[in-house]
């Protein structure tokens, strides 16, 4: 009796799932979850993605989180393209999936304007994090080099 509780004690902690302290099980959480800082309503939640070291490690690969969080002025919000905004329905569709590396490509109306954003999302140790962000005419990644504080 003993060796059967071992056992079953043995197979509960191994099947035990540690909660993720950063990135997001799926992409499209993790752009989902991008969005919910953009919501109208809890002051909390409604002022953007913040700059700070918590979300950056949150939402970002190790490449960009030191950018993320240093990074505190520009002249616009790179994930809806503006100074402000009224979003309208999100939608996403992935594009492709190449090993580690999911593209998705996101679109919305900010206001009267149509915004369309591909995220380019990597699958690591911590879930799902974003490594890039490409917009019509520039990339998360060059923006943040160019307003580094």
């Amino acid at each position: 009796m003993p060796k059967l509780l071992f056992i079953i004690l043995t197979l509960c902690a191994g099947l035990g799932i540690a909660p993720v302290e950063a990135g997001f099980r799926t992409p499209e959480s993790l752009v989902r979850n991008v969005y919910a800082y953009y919501g109208q309503g809890s002051p909390g939640l409604s002022s953007g993605l913040p700059h700070d070291v918590e979300t950056a490690r949150r939402f970002f690969d190790p490449a960009l989180q030191a950018d993320w969080a240093r990074s505190k002025s520009f002249p616009y919000d790179f994930f809806v393209q503006s100074t402000s905004w009224t979003l309208g329905a999100i939608s996403t569709a992935i594009l492709r999936k190449q090993f580690d590396k999911t593209y998705i490509a996101v679109a919305f109306n900010n206001g009267a304007r149509a915004v369309t954003l591909n995220f380019i999302v990597v699958n690591g140790p911590e879930g799902w994090l974003i490594a890039d962000v490409e917009s019509p005419h520039d990339s998360l990644r060059m923006f943040l080099a160019q307003y580094r504080n």
